[in-house]
């Protein structure tokens, strides 16, 4: 976690030849290796965490260890064999489901047709509770394909096989998250595309050697278009084998930088993409490289998560705009996408040094009543990882404030449930509070799932919560991290394996590019994947660093660090402390945006339409970790005013309780008063009345950590 020379790239004006060679899609890199890789070149330098060292981890030993069973409720419909299923991707609705869904790499929107594929630029309506941007193509390409297939994928890309009757393939197309091209490179036998908008040569681009940029304006956006020189005539394109076609929106007002640079970047289709990340005590870094076919530069967009706070100097960017359901797009010309976020380290318990003897005494008090009134524990995924992480979590907060006695009759009925847990046989004989592996779906199942589970929703919402009680349970206790370690450490690999194996997907929730996860297994939607508890995907990338800390697994514990800095970030940026300012917010009357989508943002949730539900999906269980949520007080005061709109008595009350502290010392003050008078009812399953208590003393006597304001 030391620092050392990062990188930004610069744009490089050289003209680019036209690609000849088929493309070839780099497979899963590791996330330690230098970005100074083909097509990523060092133009400029920051100073930045070093990159980290990959965790090493057995993951063949790991499934083989746990019971195999067939449960899992997926089934991919166009990806090629062999490849690991993308669950929870950005571009999982491609891969499952009778009919591919659109999906949302930015700035463009993407979709696959009967006989080809169609480009979009989409454009932001903004309602009182919405912003959507759907997927209307502007450019639709018709390759006479009767098949398709997913035929790789990476940190940032996905290559598609379009196939004719026979099964051969016709030519590869490759979209790529922050890339503004579509490519398609011909097959063995060459390829003819038929395009639905009129294209005329450019005005303002210079086109590379060998290649030709076209222009078209359709549903009042502009397009362009470079192939080789010849190759359109008409609305048809002629392309020999290994010859590539790329469609692309432009940018607002685009400038004849803009135009020449993305012309460049186009003739050399990217085929691939890298990762690297860092972290020091300041900020962890996420470096993205975009690898092209022939190693020329690129072209990317920034999302707002990207420029927030001290960013890395960014060479030859803002040289156009695009506009999003997520604000302004800034195009950048070049290969390697580098982001900082303040760091924010994973934390299991709350600092209570400095809290007041006499409001101790009433914590510990209320240890003791919340001990008593702990109910079963549930046995799905779900309910059950929530109840076991309130548990450990009360455990320790009693053991904190000198209640040992109190909490130890409860810390062994949660270490004994636990234990059912990760006992990696039990699915043999049991049906629930066990997981399997599922070898079809390439992954990791709880019997008796939740919430579609078993589809592989909500995997790191889940499994977060098991892996936090775990890492708080066994912090000293080797004999029982011993115990816990195969199940919890398959657990980890689920949601977060950071190389992509056999068993599993690379990051199969993390979206490395969005800086945040996403919830849905198979996306079945026409607005892309979406994710709404951004609260509960910090607990998780949380839950995995105690869980590192406690097994003693330091490239872990790094990992776990830069997915929760990442997270927090893009959660200020896009959930709970939205610009609304900007103007794509202009009619949208909320203060926060509970539910993000790839092509829309939404003032809803899956459960509820209650106020409360909007905010309080935001926040649970606000763990020690939780002070990220901390900025501008009065963005605090107007958030939770609107999530309360009927008084404190309703659901969620008592995390909004407890992010209201975050507001000052009147309002910390306030809380405890509310939260001591809080009617039972209204403390959530996941929370006590002691820990919420314990909360507001620690903000009010500065014990919980807290980011700059956006």
């Amino acid at each position: 976690m030391t620092a050392r020379r990062g990188t930004v790239i610069g744009i490089v004006a050289a003209v680019v030849a036209v690609v000849v060679a088929a493309v070839v899609l780099l497979g899963g890199r590791g996330t330690g290796g230098s970005t100074n890789q083909a097509g990523v070149a060092r133009a400029a330098s920051v100073e930045g965490p070093e990159d980290a060292d990959l965790p090493e981890v057995d993951t063949q030993a790991l499934v083989e260890g746990l019971e195999q069973k067939a449960v899992a409720k997926i089934a991919p419909v166009r990806l090629a064999e062999g490849l690991v299923p993308p669950t929870n991707r950005w571009f999982s609705g491609l891969v499952f489901g009778d009919e591919p869904q659109p999906v949302f790499p930015l700035p463009a929107s993407f979709g696959l047709t009967d006989s080809g594929f169609g480009v979009g630029m989409p454009k932001p309506v903004t309602s009182e509770k919405a912003i959507v941007a759907p997927h209307v193509p502007g450019v639709t390409v018709d390759a006479g394909a009767q098949d398709v297939r997913i035929s790789a994928y990476d940190t940032a890309t996905v290559s598609m096989e379009l196939l004719d009757g026979e099964g051969a393939v016709l030519g590869t197309v490759v979209i790529a998250e922050g890339s503004p091209f579509a490519s398609f490179t011909a097959g063995d036998s060459g390829a003819s595309l038929t395009l639905d908008a009129a294209f005329t040569p450019a005005a303002g681009a210079t086109a590379a050697e060998g290649t030709s940029v076209a222009t078209a304006t359709t549903d009042g956006s502009d397009y362009g278009l470079v192939t080789p020189e010849g190759a359109l005539e008409g609305s048809s394109v002629t392309l020999e084998a290994g010859a590539s076609a790329t469609v692309y929106p432009l940018p607002q007002d685009a400038s004849d930088e803009a135009l020449t640079a993305l012309a460049a970047a186009a003739a050399d289709p990217v085929v691939g993409s890298e990762l690297s990340y860092g972290v020091n005590e300041q900020v962890a870094r996420t470096t993205i490289g975009y690898v092209t076919a022939s190693g020329s530069p690129s072209a990317y967009v920034t999302m707002p998560h990207h420029r927030l706070g001290e960013q890395p100097e960014r060479a030859d960017c803002a040289i156009g705009e695009y506009a999003s359901v997520y604000g302004t797009l800034e195009l950048c010309a070049g290969s390697t996408l580098t982001t900082w976020a303040p760091t924010v380290e994973p934390q299991g318990e709350l600092d209570l040094a400095d809290v007041p003897e006499d409001k101790l005494t009433v914590i510990r008090e209320q240890v003791a009543k919340d001990v008593e009134s702990t109910v079963p524990f549930p046995s799905d995924t779900y309910f059950g990882g929530k109840a076991l992480n309130r548990a450990a979590t009360l455990v320790v907060l009693g053991e904190q404030v000198g209640a040992e006695d109190v909490v130890a009759p409860l810390r062994e009925k949660v270490t004994e449930t636990l234990l059912e847990w990760a006992d990696p046989a039990r699915c043999a004989t049991e049906d629930a509070r066990c997981f399997v592996y599922d070898d079809a779906a390439k992954g990791v199942v709880g019997l008796t799932p939740s919430f579609g589970s078993d589809e592989f929703n909500d995997h790191h919402f889940h499994y977060g919560y098991f892996l936090a009680a775990a890492g708080l349970l066994a912090a000293d206790d080797e004999g029982l991290r011993d115990q816990l370690a195969p199940v919890m450490d398959v657990l980890a690999q689920d949601i977060a394996a950071v190389t992509a194996s056999e068993w599993f997907p690379e990051l199969r929730n993390f979206d490395v590019y969005a800086g945040h996860a996403w919830a849905s297994g198979t996306s079945p939607f026409a607005d892309g994947n979406n994710q709404e508890s951004s609260s509960e995907a910090i607990n998780a990338w949380n839950g995995l660093g105690l869980w590192a800390a406690t097994s003693g697994q330091d490239e872990l514990g790094v990992q776990a660090t830069w997915l929760t800095s990442a997270e927090a970030a893009s959660t200020k940026a896009y959930w709970t402390d939205p610009d609304l300012e900007h103007p794509v917010f202009e009619g949208f009357e909320h203060e926060v945006v509970s539910l993000n989508w790839g092509g829309k943002r939404d003032y809803a949730t899956w459960f509820s339409p209650d106020p409360g539900a909007m905010l309080g999906i935001l926040l649970l269980p606000m763990s020690p970790v939780s002070g990220y949520l901390a900025g501008d007080p009065e963005g605090i005061r107007a958030r939770v005013a609107e999530g309360t709109p009927d008084g404190w008595e309703a659901k969620f009350s008592d995390y909004i309780l407890a992010y209201s502290a975050l507001a000052g010392p009147e309002d910390a003050a306030t809380a405890w008063d509310e939260s001591l008078k809080l009617s039972d009812e209204w403390i959530d399953d996941g929370n006590s009345r002691a820990y919420l208590l314990a909360w507001i003393a620690a903000v009010e006597s500065g014990g919980v950590p807290s980011l700059p304001a956006s």
